[in-house]
């Protein structure tokens, strides 16, 4: 996109008052429809992004809006996968969350960055923006230009203000002396992150004034397509007419019924544990984060193989996140929102018991989500899983499944046991009255989500020693090529 392109106005005849009235009617009308908007104010160093988010909000409801600020933390974005910082600020359902800065500030910010790891990153940004897109979120995206002589002007005026210690950084300087060269990877960015379904707009930030008008008039006229576009998705999504047909049936062609001894199982257990132990230890010393995944039938020992797993590893090091219905909170926003929030950092491990998955699973076979949403998140999980491997996390999904005999008699146990009775719940019978429906939604997942970046370990539970040896054996096997393939590439 070209800079230099002289921008017009495109406003009508209005008062920027009248534009803000305007602004917030429209917001009133996304607030009862449940829409979420994300505005994204970017542009050049001192550009005045903080001077029209201000011209923005004049007329918002304050209780349905926040500003983010992405200043610059790279002893945090360094510790996770690219995109995380920002998908935990996504807007919820009925509020507006404005970014001062965007998805894209690593992006401009770095004039040095690689043309592979540039387009890589663009890659995982505009599957982000599509899927909220898909979400039915309205995305703006604002480019605040300023000429080189303009932002000089206003930086030696900061220079001279008793604000300068707010407004100033180092950036706006390095910025103005290399304009030409920010200027052309800008557009490079730009170019490349003009999505369709979220393209850039250009405003002209020379005359801050008209600015925020031209800023309002856009919002406006955005927010009004938006509407019309999440009205056909809405109608769109009652659709239930899928094209995937299941080609293979995984879980009924297992051999369930593998076995351990006992005395094989208890000399196995104790040098593996140990092991883990060290591994871990090792990830840790590296810097490398570890999501383990665990799903599978209802009882059928996914606890009990996590709670074998970490036994040796110090607790420290590990959070085993349980994965139970999503609170109200949790369900204003993207599905992937709470789980982006529990990614573990670098050096640690994060095990989820139950995971994303749910939404192909439970959440397709009780119908908390529509079709369109379920069938569309196999995509989104790669991707989501690919980001976490790109950012050199091991992911490991283990998948624990037993015959439905076997279920039956575990369900009993619980119900005569008080020590187990917590286990047990109406819940947990319903799931088993759909046993088919289930077992024909986790096929399904285990063929469309295994890939070789996060494959999928099926693991034979009718035996419980037997699981958790195989559980313990795969993670390291894994684990150990993992560290292989880091210093490898680290030396």
């Amino acid at each position: 996109m070209n800079l230099d392109k002289e921008i017009e106005t495109s406003y009508p005849d209005l008062k920027k008052s009248e534009l803000q009235v305007k602004l917030g009617r429209l917001s009133r009308i996304c607030q009862n429809l449940g829409v979420p908007i994300l505005i994204m104010v970017d542009g050049f160093e001192s550009s005045g992004k903080g001077y029209v988010i201000n011209e923005l909000t004049e007329e918002l409801n304050p209780k349905y809006f926040d500003v983010e600020v992405f200043e610059k933390d790279d002893d945090y974005d360094n510790k996770f996968p690219f995109a995380k910082r920002f998908f935990v600020n996504i807007p919820k359902k009925g509020h507006i969350k404005i970014f001062d800065r965007s998805f894209y500030y690593k992006l401009f910010d770095d004039v040095k960055i690689s043309s592979k790891d540039l387009n890589a990153k663009i890659r995982s940004l505009e599957k982000i923006e599509k899927m909220l897109y898909d979400d039915q979120t309205i995305i703006i995206k604002l480019f605040l230009s300023v000429s080189e002589d303009e932002q000089k002007k206003r930086i030696d005026d900061l220079k001279k203000s008793n604000q300068k210690s707010f407004y100033l950084t180092q950036s706006d300087i390095e910025q103005n002396k290399d304009y030409k060269k920010y200027k052309k990877h800008f557009e490079n960015v730009l170019e490349k992150t003009n999505f369709s379904f979220s393209p850039w707009t250009i405003i002209d930030s020379n005359n801050l004034k008209k600015a925020s008008k031209e800023a309002l008039y856009q919002v406006i006229e955005s927010l009004t397509i938006g509407l019309e576009r999440v009205s056909n998705q809405k109608l769109d999504s009652e659709n239930k007419e899928r094209s995937f047909d299941n080609p293979v049936q995984i879980i009924e062609n297992l051999n369930l019924d593998k076995t351990i001894s006992e005395d094989d199982y208890k000399e196995k257990k104790t040098k593996l544990q140990k092991e883990i132990r060290d591994v871990l230890f090792e990830f840790y010393k590296r810097g490398i984060s570890t999501v383990l995944v665990f799903e599978g039938v209802d009882a059928a020992g996914k606890d009990g193989a996590i709670e074998r797993l970490v036994k040796k590893v110090d607790p420290r090091l590990y959070t085993v996140q349980a994965i139970s219905a999503p609170s109200k909170e949790e369900l204003d926003h993207n599905y992937l929102w709470r789980f982006y929030e529990k990614l573990p950092e670098d050096g640690y491990a994060g095990i989820f018991s139950r995971s994303w998955y749910g939404r192909v699973m439970v959440e397709r076979v009780e119908g908390f989500a529509k079709t369109n949403e379920w069938d569309r998140a196999y995509d989104e999980i790669l991707e989501f899983e690919k980001e976490i491997t790109d950012h050199g996390s091991m992911v490991m999904k283990f998948f624990v499944t037993i015959d439905k005999d076997t279920q039956y008699q575990r369900f009993m146990d619980r119900e005569n046991n008080p020590d187990k009775n917590y286990k047990i719940t109406d819940e947990d019978w319903r799931n088993r009255d759909k046993w088919d429906a289930y077992i024909e939604a986790m096929d399904e997942m285990l063929y469309r989500t295994n890939v070789d970046y996060a494959p999928w370990i099926i693991v034979e539970g009718n035996q419980k020693h037997y699981s958790r040896i195989k559980v313990m054996e795969e993670f390291l096997k894994q684990a150990k090529d993992h560290l292989k393939k880091y210093d490898k590439n680290n030396n």
